[in-house]
Order: structure tokens, then sequence, then C-alpha cells
């Protein structure tokens, strides 16, 4: 069978001592099919196996036809949003704690690869948040975000307040240390540890998420993935707001501007090996079902 890909982009960010031994045992499988291999300048300095070329990441997605990510979950969130410019899926091999999308272990990397390399894979697609700040008519500020976009008072010692607003309807007015608008796929990073849902990755929907709330009663709300919401700052008195995407801090919010949040056109495609199983992902990293979540603890 002809490779499926012909082209693959490596991408390693990791503090793992053992990322060289695992970028030489990647390129040795590359190289056995005859596959062309690129890599942006960090990764192929970390690598002793050298590519065929080096270019920067941003030039990458135009070149290859498959992305290789070595390392944690935002080194994969980081590749996926320019790989979605030019529609190049995605494989993850984990290198880093969770790995809720780099799913492969560095362990079964040769088997899992051969195959995804053969055309035998579940592919899986992925929906982006389109953010944009904005003063009037005026852009000032625009990104895309796999996990989630976040208004948030930052290094501030008090709480912010804002107005939402979901297709144009009023929400609510909250006082909070900020808000999550997240992804499916971020529903299990930030949002979840603001007791936010786990949304399922093929459900169309979005999750608004307020951060430490004033009022209990400001709770988690699911909205469908059509939704724009826009978040706006009521009062100013303690300064500018923070808009983080993906957990990048990436322009501020002050007054008399909005955050504008609503699906992206572009999505992101990841390659799963054949066993892939959401659930089972779900039980092994969240610790779901295990005989040690029984035991008691002993405090010193």
């Amino acid at each position: 069978m002809p490779a499926a890909f012909k082209t693959v982009a490596v991408v390693g960010k990791s503090d793992a001592t053992s990322l060289p031994d695992v970028l030489d045992q990647l390129v040795k499988t590359l190289r056995a099919r005859g596959i062309k291999i690129l890599m942006d300048p960090p990764t192929a300095g970390a690598s002793r196996s050298q590519p065929d070329a080096v270019h920067e990441m941003t030039q990458l997605p135009a070149k290859a036809d498959l992305a290789v990510v070595v390392g944690g979950d935002g080194t994969l969130i980081a590749s996926a949003r320019l790989m979605a410019e030019k529609g190049v899926p995605l494989v993850g091999v984990n290198l880093g704690r969770l790995g809720f999308l780099t799913d492969i272990p560095a362990d079964g990397l040769e088997a899992a690869i051969a195959s995804i390399l053969e055309g035998d894979y579940i592919p899986e697609q992925r929906m982006l948040l389109a953010g944009a700040v904005r003063r009037g008519a005026q852009t000032l500020f625009s990104t895309l975000a796999m996990n989630d976009i976040v208004v948030s008072r930052g290094a501030m010692g008090s709480m912010i307040e804002f107005a939402v607003t979901v297709d144009g309807e009023f929400i609510y007015s909250l006082r909070a240390d900020g808000l999550i608008v997240a992804t499916p796929t971020g529903s299990t990073a930030y949002a979840l540890s603001c007791g936010g849902p786990i949304i399922q990755p093929n459900v169309n929907a979005l999750v608004m998420v307020p951060i430490c709330p004033h009022t209990l009663s400001d709770r988690p709300l699911v909205l469908p993935s059509t939704s724009t919401v826009r978040v706006s700052l009521e009062r100013d008195t303690h300064g500018p707001a923070h808009v983080v995407c993906d957990g990048e801090a990436l322009a501020r919010l002050g007054a008399g501007e909005t955050v504008t949040i609503s699906l992206a056109t572009q999505t992101v495609t990841l390659l799963h090996p054949r066993d892939y199983n959401y659930y089972e992902l779900l039980r092994s990293k969240l610790n779901w079902g295990r005989a040690n979540r029984d035991r008691p603890t002993t405090r010193g």
C-alpha cells in the first residue's frame, strides 16, 4: 500500500530527557517508509537524527501532509492552531503528564505511527474558537483557540465586573475572577477545574464557565456551538482585564471594549490509533473507578 502521507512535520517540545530518543525512533519509523521529514528549528536542535529540511513553525503547514507532535497537550494545541489553516491533520505522542490529546504513549510509538502512515486510523474533527477584541467597529486583536478563551482579572487583586450576551441577548452581569468560554476539547482543561461539565468531543456545543463568581447561583452554561458570546467590562476602576487564549495572555480588555467569541470556520483533524477510546481515556486520565480512590488517606 502506498504511503498515505509523503511529507511529515515533526514538532517536539518537552523537558523529558527521553525526547531525543523518541525523536530518533520516530525518524527511523518515517525513514523506513521513504517519508520526507520536516522539523522546526528547536525540534531539529533536540534531535540527534537530522531531518530532510528545517523550517520555521509558521512555514510547516504549507509544506506537510501530516504533523506528528511529540510532547504534551499544550504543544499539540499550539501546533493545531497553525495546522488548521491548511487542513493538516495531527498525531500526538505523549511525553507530558495527562495527555488528553497526545494519546499515543512513547513506548507504543512505532506500531501506532506505522499503522497511521498506512492509512489505518480513526480521524476526528475538533472545533476551534475565533476570538476578537473590538472597540466599536475596530478590531484590535483576533485569534484562534482550541481549548478556551478566557476573560480574567489577571494579576489584579479584586474581582472584575462584566456583561455577557449570547447571540445579542443579555445573559447576566457577572462579578467574578473571570469567565471561560470553552470548546468540548477545552471542557477537560481550565473549565473542568472551575466546575464545568465534560463535553464529548463530537457534541456541537460550547460551555461558558464563571471563575470564582461572587454569586454562587452563577453556574456553567452549555450553549449551541453556533452561539456568539460577547463580554464587555461594566466598570474599569481596577484597570483592564486580560484576554487569555489556550493559556496564553494575548490582549487586554479595557472600558468600552468587547471580546467576541464564536465558532471558527477552521477545524482541527486529529488522527488516532484504531484502538482509541475516549471513555477509556477519561477513565485512565481522571482515575475513574480505580481502587486507590477508595483507600483512606493518611495525614502527617
